[in-house]
């Protein structure tokens, strides 16, 4: 369970494939019945899963990607990381929604990129914070596909490198619904528990996240949503070309905990990984003072008007 009731959602924008094919137009009501009909839609449809890791560069990228800074030190334990690539090779994928990583590679290396990091980061964080669930965890929380609803929002929205207008950043907070509906259509579930993790990884524990603007109670969302932030914070973005440095990156995030944002056991769990001793999470202590300071350049949350 996700730890909340669900509330109907309104598209705001069409919801469509890659293909074209438009599953939900903009103002459609996603009640249990539309939901009901979205999955058996596709029941006809006849695609294979497919291997996560052998598919397209995946697994050459993601030993890349492990090798920039600060994922050298995140990852640096041998057995910690054999222990995210087996988990990582027992995924198997619907073609459709691999493809949408494809997409990604070839239109939004960000994204990608982004798409790759934060599924090895979930894992890692799950298997210390949620041990005796990470079973469960790796076989629902395919972290890799908590963007595939940016589909669905204009590439010239996604790489803008100047301030978004209002409708921009109204289409682009969308892809959590769309993402929602998308999966919930390939994967032929009107109930997928990785469905509402798209759609929810954007909500935070007080409130002021979106698209529903609920309480996040559901630790592994949560997980999810502090991997999200802290992937997008230490890696360039079109909006900001400069990353976070690692320990700014981390004081912000300390601030969501300040504020009741995120947990403190999630960002406790993200510094002993930034550790090269990597001590129990318990065990960290918070230092008061912040030393970090924003690089130049960056756009995030300035909204131009339309």
């Amino acid at each position: 369970m996700l730890g909340y009731i669900m509330t109907n959602i309104v598209t705001e924008y069409p919801v469509k494939t890659l293909d074209g094919i438009e599953l939900l137009p903009e103002g459609t009501e996603l009640t249990e019945e539309i939901l009901k009909e979205l999955a058996n839609r596709n029941d006809s449809a006849s695609y294979d899963s497919l291997s996560f890791m052998d598919y397209g560069n995946i697994r050459q990228d993601l030993f890349i990607f492990i090798n920039y800074p600060p994922y050298h030190i995140f990852f640096s334990d041998l057995e910690e990381f054999q222990y995210i690539l087996k988990i990582m090779e027992s995924v198997k994928l619907p073609l459709p929604v691999l493809e949408s990583m494809e997409y990604f590679r070839q239109n939004d290396f960000q994204t990608y990129r982004h798409s790759l990091m934060v599924f090895m980061i979930s894992i890692l964080l799950a298997k210390n914070l949620l041990p005796e669930n990470i079973e469960f965890f790796s076989k629902v929380t395919i972290s890799s596909t908590h963007d595939i609803g940016k589909i669905c929002v204009p590439l010239e929205i996604l790489k803008k490198s100047t301030p978004l207008t209002k409708n921009e950043h109204k289409h682009l907070k969308h892809h959590a619904v769309a993402g929602y509906a998308l999966l919930i259509y390939f994967l032929r579930d009107h109930k997928s528990f990785i469905a509402k993790l798209a759609l929810n990884h954007h909500e935070r524990r007080d409130g002021s996240g979106y698209p529903r603007g609920i309480e996040l109670t559901n630790k592994i969302v949560e997980i999810i949503a502090v991997a999200d932030v802290y992937d997008a914070l230490i890696m360039p973005r079109s909006y900001r070309p400069i990353s976070y440095d690692n320990r700014t990156a981390l004081e912000l995030i300390t601030t969501m905990a300040e504020s009741g944002v995120v947990g403190w056991d999630v960002l406790k769990a993200l510094i002993a990984q930034n550790r090269m001793e990597k001590p129990n999470y318990h065990k960290i202590v918070i230092p008061e003072e912040k030393r970090g300071k924003a690089p130049s350049g960056n756009l995030y949350g300035k909204i131009e008007a339309d």
